[in-house]
């Protein structure tokens, strides 16, 4: 047995280094979101007044807009901290099993999906917003009475958004890239969006303006709506995807290849990956030759996993072998 505690040691030790790299790119996340947090109120606040000041329904949509960026980063920071702030021993307060360490590493892992359910939530948020802008500017376009010319004051409000967005997107994406964080690449095609709608607010104010349109505000601020809708259901079908268990099938094919590639392995029966959050897992189910020793096919099984994590970057792999006579 000492060859196998030797092994549960040394598989101990690359799962707590792992825990620790995930937990250091979630730390790296919360920083860059409570930046979100910032850039948004700001801008959120300076659209506000000026949409009131300058009577546009446009800047106004596009105000709500950021305010969901609000909404969105702070539910994103509460994910992020319910899965960096569990205890090894603990998951939400409940004791993860001690008689088996390895069965409490995959328990564990299921920490990192709690980012991925305010994701979701997130996205769920944004088509909430998006269809009550919709809605204002159905609204407008139907009262006439409320149409008005945009003031140029509220030029300079959707100048100042569309410049701070860009920022804050080239910002989450890099962040997003290099920390491989879900969150961050929610936040920044959220605030990708967000920055082409500040566009699309200068255009239309602009355009109503200058030709003396009045309609064109409501119209404008109904495609801002549409925006955010986009955004947001792509958001939450990716995620919902992620939390049904869903995976790549192409990505999966790749797998099973580097597991058939073993000269042991006679056929890859099953094989299902699983995201945890960001992190990938492995379960296979391999035929094996019926006379391979059990100490060979528990080798030929941690052979297979350490092919995984270095070609793929898979955490944990899961080999039941299955024995079966070679044609």
């Amino acid at each position: 047995m000492n060859e196998f505690d030797e092994h549960r040691r040394q598989e101990t030790i690359a799962w707590h280094e792992r825990q620790q790299q995930e937990l250091k790119k979630l730390k790296g996340a919360q920083r860059h979101l409570w930046l979100n947090v910032a850039a948004y109120l700001t801008i959120s606040v300076i659209e506000f007044y000026l949409a009131v000041v300058g009577h546009s329904q446009t800047l106004r949509a596009d105000a709500f807009n950021n305010l969901s960026g609000i909404i969105a980063s702070v539910l994103l920071l509460v994910g992020i901290h319910i899965a960096r702030d569990i205890d090894d021993d603990d998951l939400m307060g409940r004791p993860l099993p001690e008689e088996s360490q390895h069965s409490g590493q995959r328990l564990q892992l299921t920490r990192f999906h709690y980012e991925t359910v305010f994701t979701m939530i997130t996205g769920l948020v944004m088509i909430v917003i998006a269809i009550s802008v919709i809605y204002g500017g159905v609204q407008s376009l139907m009262s006439h009475a409320e149409q008005e010319i945009p003031k140029p004051i509220t030029l300079v409000g959707a100048g100042i958004a569309t410049v701070i967005m860009l920022g804050v997107w080239w910002m989450n994406k890099r962040g997003g890239r290099r920390l491989q964080s879900a969150a961050l690449v929610a936040a920044a095609q959220d605030s990708l969006s967000d920055a082409v709608t500040s566009v699309g607010t200068m255009v239309a104010i602009g355009g109503a303006m200058l030709f003396k349109v009045e309609w064109l505000d409501g119209v404008a601020s109904m495609v801002v709506g549409l925006f955010i809708l986009s955004a947001g259901v792509k958001i939450f079908r990716e995620s919902s995807l992620n939390l049904a268990d869903y995976f790549d099938p192409k990505l999966e094919d790749q797998f099973r290849a580097a597991v058939g590639d073993f000269p042991a392995v006679n056929e890859v029966l099953e094989l299902k990956a699983h995201y945890n959050g960001n992190v990938v897992t492995v379960d296979t189910t391999i035929a094996v030759d019926a006379h391979m020793e059990v100490q060979d096919s528990y080798r030929l099984s941690e052979d297979i996993e350490g092919t995984l994590r270095r070609k793929f970057g898979i955490v944990d792999t899961s080999v039941m072998v299955v024995p079966t006579e070679k044609n």
